[in-house]
């Protein structure tokens, strides 16, 4: 249906589509977080439980990630959102209209392109990164970049490339306030890496209409019994809204 999806770069973007019953020409895209890729487990659920409540959804992995091609080291949050236009410009082409939902660096990603683009009809920012200069230098501070790797995995390799990205971006508060669309935040209150309360900063910054959703007990990967909460929090909210 959407064919071959390629980024500016000519690197092939790898993606699941789940159509959904009735036909409906909406797609909601889902984006992952750093050190991620399509497959997270609660990102396949949410997928699959928009399709089932009938809300056709593409969840894809950004270039360097999963089955996509092109480099971890160059998957720079700026890169990700071309990368994010790319996937747009698909679905577009084949008479969808959108909506985006992004966990982590993926949600920073879906405010930094909806502050400029407005295919996207809704976001959903899932624990989204609000401060990347900060994220950097509290998560790899102590590491080498080009020489070390994150978070002791030695398939993530720190770049270089990417810490001066993110450093460059010290917070998501300036792009939020120039997205027009409907906007859901959802944070864990046991995320110990994106905190909840950097989740209220950017609510309270994002334009009307909005909402939060706080989600007690929940890690930043929405782990146990609270997936499905997440999953049933989204698809209500984004139902009505298609």
């Amino acid at each position: 249906m959407f064919g071959e999806i390629r980024n500016r770069h000519g690197e092939k973007i790898d993606y699941r589509f789940h159509p959904g019953a009735g036909g409906s020409k909406h797609v909601v895209l889902i984006g992952h977080g750093l050190t991620a890729n399509l497959d997270r487990p609660f990102l396949a659920a949410l997928a699959e439980g928009l399709a089932a409540a009938g809300i056709p959804a593409l969840r894809f992995s950004f270039a360097g990630n999963g089955g996509s091609e092109g480099t971890f080291e160059e998957a720079t949050l700026s890169k990700e959102v071309d990368d994010l236009g790319a996937v747009l410009d698909a679905v577009e082409r084949a008479g969808f209209s959108t909506s985006y939902a992004g966990h982590s660096m993926g949600g920073a990603v879906g405010v930094l392109r909806a502050s400029s683009d407005s295919r996207i009809r809704n976001l959903v920012s899932l624990a989204g990164m609000v401060r990347p200069k900060k994220f950097v230098e509290t998560e790899f501070g102590t590491v080498t970049p080009d020489a070390g790797v994150m978070w002791d995995e030695p398939q993530f390799p720190l770049s270089r490339t990417f810490v001066n990205d993110l450093s460059g971006i010290d917070s998501v508060l300036p792009f939020v306030s120039r997205v027009s669309a409907p906007v859901l935040f959802v944070y864990g209150s046991d995320d110990d890496l994106i905190p909840i309360g950097d989740g209220l900063e950017v609510f309270s910054t994002a334009n009307e209409p909005k909402d939060f959703i706080p989600l007690e007990g929940a890690n930043h990967v929405f782990a146990g019994d609270v997936m499905p909460l997440m999953v049933k929090a989204v698809t209500l909210w984004l139902l009505p809204r298609l």
